[in-house]
């Protein structure tokens, strides 16, 4: 008889923005009169920027004339966005990254639990504590976690990193030596960040241990502080210890047309193994590649028209992030991030679990957010509250919470 990958039976009840959903579906049908504003799930709401249109009509009108027609990708991406992607999000920057470390794909998200394959299942992971779920999920199914911990809330294989108001969320280097190092830099779902000179000491200690950072940016394009690095390679020593996740879903509104990257560079090693070899291996077994039409959209992103609608766009998503930011505060709540990245993390009031507090918003103001005890023990007695939604919504939900 068959067998299941019983690493699976582990996972700890549905993904966290599915219950989320549910909750918000079920209360909506309960409640058809009431109008419910998500600050939920990070989901965008403007439209492509019109030059990211243009492109896009274009490709498909190449892919309806014989001699502008494309089958499949090739398996890192075309050359003409991943040439682009180097010289623009790296080389600008002081990064020395080569197009062939540059692995186009569907998004970070699919990156973030696909990267763990090359890795064996004996390392041990360490992560940061509220941490965005992905990355703990995709080891447990790997089965790299250990077991479930019912009575502290963890999997007793995984080290936490604790990030909280009195270490200013940047996680302290732990006791015990970890093999995989997850950080994300502007943070899901906190919305701090760690600076250059931070971010400089975990490369140091990763290339110290011998231990991989897996680096998710996909947020970069929400910096505004200057001394926060927009990508881990302008860090020395980072191309020997570092894997970096970028995305477009954030930076330019791709949540539904799914286009990322992941750049894994040929100084990484295992011994004599290259990182970048596997990976490729991995792509090309596993990957048909991403659509063609997206790639040139991708491409697009680049160009001065694009760069100035996007700019305008997250220029759209910070205002309403410090709609959010200072309207808790002056509400009398303890509120963090919102500066560099679209994410407000609140504390609860009155010691109210997370959950509860979800409960309270949904049935009281008609907003949703989400229960920060879905991204750790640490998340418990916080909420975190996005700025993707409209700024009228945005504005009408700060006043709602601010009148609980």
């Amino acid at each position: 008889m068959f067998k299941i990958n019983e690493n699976y039976l582990k996972l700890q009840g549905s993904y966290l923005f599915s219950t989320v959903a549910q909750k918000v579906a079920a209360y909506k049908a309960e409640n058809p009169g009431r109008e419910v504003i998500s600050l939920g799930i990070g989901d965008v709401t403007q439209p492509l920027a019109p030059a990211i249109i243009d492109s896009l009509h274009k490709a498909v009108s190449e892919m309806g004339v014989k001699e502008t027609f494309r089958g499949y990708s090739p398996d890192l991406g075309y050359e003409f966005l991943r040439s682009t992607i180097a010289q623009h999000d790296f080389k600008e920057r002081g990064a020395d990254i080569d197009i062939d470390e540059i692995f186009i794909s569907d998004g970070a998200k699919s990156d973030s639990g696909n990267i763990q394959e090359i890795f064996g299942t004996d390392n041990k992971v360490a992560v940061c504590d509220p941490v965005y779920p992905v990355y703990v999920d995709s080891n447990v199914m790997a089965g790299r976690t250990g077991t479930f911990n019912k009575e502290r809330g963890i999997f007793n294989g995984v080290i936490y990193m604790p990030c909280t108001p009195e270490n200013n969320f940047v996680p302290d280097i732990p006791e015990e030596t970890p093999d995989l190092i997850y950080i994300c830099n502007p943070n899901n779902p906190t919305g701090t960040t760690i600076n250059k000179e931070q971010l400089q000491k975990w490369v140091d200690y990763a290339n110290k241990v011998g231990a991989v950072i897996i680096y998710d940016a996909a947020y970069e394009a929400f910096i505004t502080e200057d001394d926060v690095p927009h990508t881990i390679y302008e860090c020395e020593g980072a191309k020997t210890c570092a894997i970096e996740l970028k995305s477009y879903s954030k930076k330019a509104g791709f949540t539904g047309t799914r286009l990322g990257y992941s750049v894994v560079p040929k100084d990484l090693k295992c011994g004599d193994v290259s990182l970048n070899t596997l990976w490729a291996r991995r792509h090309g077994t596993k990957f048909n590649g991403a659509p063609y039409i997206q790639q040139r959209a991708g491409e697009a992103v680049y160009t001065p028209e694009a760069e100035a609608q996007i700019k305008e766009q997250i220029g759209y998503y910070l205002r309403n992030a410090k709609t959010i930011l200072d309207g808790l505060h002056a509400a009398g709540y303890k509120a963090y991030g919102g500066i560099s990245s679209p994410y407000v993390w609140l504390q609860t009031p009155d010691h109210m679990t997370s959950w509860d507090f979800f409960d309270l918003l949904l049935t009281r103001a008609n907003v949703v957010g989400t229960p920060g005890s879905g991204f750790g023990p640490h998340g418990e007695g916080f909420f975190r509250l996005t700025a993707f939604g409209t700024y009228e919504n945005t504005v009408e939900a700060v006043k709602r919470i601010a009148s609980l």
